[in-house]
This record gives structure tokens, C-alpha cells and sequence, in this order.
């Protein structure tokens, strides 16, 4: 059963990003500098690599998040959610705007992906509470 939630938490939070990168798209392309193809998009945007990199990468997060929640006691939804958006708020984006920082990119970036890391983790928290 744990698989699963994982599982559906994952693919709950890659859809979110796929809502919350589409409308932000404009904004997050300017602000993190990623090189555009003649259509204005990522130039590795048909590639399956960053998808596939970054599914496994939520996979990862939503499996230690399950065995966290576990650990403290983490048993229902609403707890689910405020503490996965704790992680996303607290434990991500702050790791994002200390290389974010580093790497002189705009605090554009950090803050549309750590409104995605938050609201995100979120969402694989309350998922992780239903399964």
C-alpha cells in the first residue's frame, strides 16, 4: 500500500507542476536563463530526460516524506497537507534560494519554484493521508 500512495502522491504532485509550470512559463524561462529554441521553448523541452529526472526525483521526496509522516504521527489529511507544505516552505525552497543565490540567478526563479515546491509537497502530503 505504501508503494501506491507514493505513487499516486508523485504523480498528483508532477501534474500540479505541469499546471503550475505552464502558467508560469513565460515568467520562470526569463527568469531562469534556460537556453530557448527557435520556438521560444527549452531547447531540451522533447526530451524525456528532465521529465523522467524529475519524476524520480518527486518519487524520492514523496517516499521520505511518507516515512517521515510515519514516524511522527502524521495521520490525517489536514496534517498531511500543512505538514508537506512545511516541507516544500521550510526544507525545499530554502536549499533552492541558497543555490539560487550562489548561482546569481533572480529571486523570480526561487520563488515560482518554491511556490511549486510548497504547494507541491502539499499536495503529496494530502495524498499521502487518503492512500
Amino acid at each position: 500500500m505504501g508503494l501506491l500512495a507514493v505513487t499516486v502522491a508523485a504523480i498528483a504532485a508532477f501534474i500540479f507542476g505541469a499546471v503550475w509550470y505552464g502558467v508560469l512559463s513565460e515568467p520562470w524561462k526569463a527568469a531562469s536563463g534556460v537556453p530557448l529554441g527557435e520556438d521560444g521553448n527549452p531547447i531540451n523541452a522533447k526530451s524525456p530526460v528532465p521529465y523522467v529526472t524529475s519524476f524520480v526525483c518527486i518519487i524520492l521526496v514523496a517516499g521520505m516524506m511518507r516515512h517521515s509522516f510515519a514516524t511522527a504521527g502524521i495521520d490525517t489529511f489536514g496534517k498531511g497537507i500543512l505538514s508537506g507544505a512545511g516541507i516544500g516552505l521550510f526544507f525545499i525552497t530554502p536549499w533552492l534560494a541558497l543555490t539560487n543565490g550562489y548561482n546569481a540567478r533572480p529571486m523570480k526563479l526561487t520563488l515560482i519554484d518554491g511556490g511549486y515546491a510548497t504547494f507541491g509537497c502539499a499536495i503529496a502530503g494530502g495524498v499521502l493521508m487518503l492512500l
